[in-house]
């Protein structure tokens, strides 16, 4: 079953679940080995405190739950794009509700814009590219 996960996310599938997974950031994860840019999500770098802060914290967040992830078929860098979800709650909704990214309505559409917390407008720089 692995396998047939694997082959299918790589494929372009609309759903799989993880059998691994590693964070990179707060808006990268890596699912049994296949890079997912979570679409919509704008969180600061890792090189700042924020940013490895959010990545703290969504460590423990996806920690011992169930990661799917809906791909949509666009690449960014060496990432696929999609709505990742953790126990079926959506992991860029999760974070950006956190005050750990902001919503980046260029790919998002807006759709997570009034999770977007006061302080982190505040504190987090939003990416050019997101305007």
């Amino acid at each position: 079953m692995k396998r047939l996960v694997h082959l299918a996310l790589i494929a372009f599938a609309t759903s799989a679940t993880a059998q691994s997974l590693h964070v990179r950031d707060a808006d990268t994860i890596v699912v049994d080995g296949t890079p997912v840019r979570l679409n919509g999500v704008d969180a600061p770098e890792l090189k700042t405190r924020a940013g490895q802060n959010a990545k703290r914290w969504l460590v423990g967040y996806l920690r011992g739950r169930t990661i799917t992830c809906d791909l949509n078929g666009d690449r960014s860098y060496d990432r696929w794009v999609g709505v990742c979800y953790a126990d079926g709650q959506d992991i860029g909704a999760a974070v950006i509700a956190a005050g750990h990214a902001l919503d980046c309505q260029r790919y998002s559409g807006g759709r997570y814009s009034h999770l977007e917390t006061p302080a982190a407008k505040s504190r987090i720089r939003r990416a050019g590219y997101c305007d």
